[in-house]
């Protein structure tokens, strides 16, 4: 009964708050119900633990495994771009089932979160490009290239994929304006329609990566943020990670649409952005979940309905 009932509140969850460029906002609100479910079914547990897990809602899609193998509709594979090919650096494709030589698909690049990371609630980030699902599960594997990018680390002359932080953030922003450029010019991907999306770090990298210059922030038409935004907290070990460096890069956000999600509650980041001033097209969802993961977008749930159709309405966009 209880399992019941979580389940319930999760498939019930709020709509995604906006905030548009005018600051206008539409209706908002969480499930009052659902700490009050999690402490029944878990006495005694912490704040953390007042939502229930996502595990609640079984998964209805397994993404792809990274293979070793030339790149095809429905296959997910290993590539390094040219340049790279004497490095240890390497990214994911994955083309989508419906992909044909010859025509053009929109693009989903997704960095993953730091690795080393586990929860109490059995929530794990090994910090690797196999390990994303964002990009999978807002599209269930049609009509969208789907890129999981590496940050790039150097260690002397040698380079490798880093599972933490950023690496070296200028060759980490090198690497993937060639990829992208690549997969334009060799998989049909449409540099008009290219998406930026992120998990934690890489939520984070979705500006201290992706709005680092204008030579890379010319290539998204939108960013998928999720669990966590550049300049929300200042304490992060690495240049740049202050708020008044965050506010240089956001300022070249020039209004492109952001989602922004956080398990829980998205209270914060929207409270950090309006103290900025800069105005933007801004999509704020809540999760009712405990869980500091991406896999959420692997299940049947109002959030993802809502994320998937803001995907297609930012692809659509004039």
């Amino acid at each position: 009964m209880m399992k019941h009932l979580l389940l319930k509140a999760i498939r019930n969850a709020a709509a995604p708050r906006r905030l548009r460029a005018d600051g206008a906002k539409s209706r908002a609100g969480m499930l009052r119900l659902l700490p009050l479910l999690a402490a029944l079914a878990c006495p005694g547990a912490d704040v953390a633990a007042d939502f229930p897990d996502l595990r609640a809602v079984p998964p209805d899609l397994t993404v792809p495994p990274v293979e070793s193998r030339a790149p095809a509709p429905g296959r997910r594979v290993r590539m390094t771009t040219e340049g790279w090919e004497h490095t240890a650096v390497y990214h994911a494709v994955y083309l989508p089932s419906d992909w044909r030589p010859g025509a053009t698909f929109p693009m989903l690049v997704e960095y993953a979160g730091n690795g080393g990371y586990s929860s109490p609630f059995g929530d794990v980030s090994l910090g690797t490009v196999e390990g994303s699902s964002l990009g999978y599960g807002l599209t269930a594997g049609k009509g969208v290239i789907w890129i999981c990018m590496p940050f790039v680390g150097r260690a002397g002359e040698n380079e490798f994929n880093a599972a933490v932080w950023w690496g070296d953030a200028d060759e980490t922003v090198r690497y993937c304006i060639a990829t992208v450029h690549d997969a334009c010019r060799r998989l049909g991907g449409d540099p008009r329609r290219v998406i930026l999306a992120g998990f934690s770090r890489g939520s984070i990298a979705c500006n201290y990566i992706g709005l680092r210059d204008e030579s890379i922030g010319a290539l998204w038409r939108a960013f998928f943020c999720h669990s966590n935004y550049d300049g929300l907290k200042v304490n992060w070990p690495y240049p740049g990670a202050d708020r008044a460096s965050a506010l240089v890069r956001l300022r070249r956000l020039g209004g492109r649409p952001q989602w922004i999600s956080q398990e829980g509650s998205v209270s914060a980041t929207q409270e950090y952005l309006q103290g900025t001033g800069v105005k933007g097209d801004f999509t704020f969802q809540a999760l009712p979940i405990r869980n500091h993961s991406d896999q959420w977008v692997l299940r049947d749930t109002p959030a993802r309905t809502a994320a998937r159709a803001w995907l297609q309405r930012v692809l659509n966009a004039p």
